[in-house]
């Protein structure tokens, strides 16, 4: 489901931004998880733990400006969708450090959100939505797999650490570890940096020749061995992701 978030101090301006958004939810027979935020700490401290496939940011706000919101998200997230919506025409050229998508001046056009939100969904991949299930000792635990941070390959078991913070811990395998995690190598984010570690590479903060360091500051090894193919398959994928803007 596309997950959308509006950020504006101003109470009418939040109103009107979501009312526009939901009526073109409606006209086009989209699902979609909107959430506001009335202050940008509030966005702030939820994109650690959670992500948005589209935001539309005010510039002009309390504590943290827009601009500085949009660099955060852009941080932790390369792929998300930014739309800075602000009657502040003055920012325009600052505000493009965080890649947006468009740029739209208060009051809304209509029709140009509207323009301008078909472009950005075009660009959204909505396949983050597969779902992986993992046997734990008390239950089937299923979620998607754009929540996975890393995984790791310890004593027959394999530990899934997911971007809120929480691990999840599977039943002891009997397979090996490239084994068990063959289906989610299928999806392009992630890679198999390690003999014991798999990575979501939407996540990394830093990537050196001997390790990923990925949000929250967990550095994970890559193999020696593998370096080399490890380094071209995080490349092309930065490319890849660049070349999708």
């Amino acid at each position: 489901m596309l997950r959308i978030a509006v950020c504006d101090d101003q109470p009418k301006e939040l109103e009107i931004i979501n009312e526009y958004i939901t009526d073109y939810l409606n006209t086009h027979a989209l699902e979609a998880e909107l959430k506001e935020f009335i202050h940008p700490d509030q966005l702030l401290t939820t994109i650690n733990t959670a992500s948005f496939h589209l935001y539309l940011l005010d510039i002009v706000m309390p504590m943290v400006s827009g601009i500085k919101l949009g660099k955060e998200i852009r941080r932790l997230d390369r792929e998300a969708q930014i739309i800075y919506v602000t009657t502040e025409p003055q920012f325009a050229l600052q505000a493009y450090a965080a890649s947006p998508i468009n740029y739209l001046i208060k009051p809304i056009d209509k029709d140009k959100l509207f323009n301008t939100l078909t472009l950005a969904i075009s660009k959204i991949d909505l396949s983050d939505e597969q779902t992986v299930t993992v046997k734990t000792a008390e239950s089937l635990r299923v979620f998607p797999l754009s929540d996975i941070l890393y995984c790791e390959y310890r004593s027959h078991t394999v530990i899934f650490t997911l971007i809120n913070g929480e691990e999840v811990t599977s039943r002891t395998i009997r397979e090996s570890f490239t084994k068990y995690i063959i289906s989610i190598l299928k999806d392009a984010r992630f890679i198999q940096c390690h003999t014991s570690y798999l990575i979501n590479m939407r996540r990394v903060e830093r990537f050196s020749k001997d390790s990923f360091t990925l949000h929250g500051g967990k550095v994970v090894p890559i193999a020696a061995k593998q370096y080399p193919l490890v380094r071209d398959q995080y490349m092309n994928f930065l490319m890849a992701k660049e070349g999708g803007k």
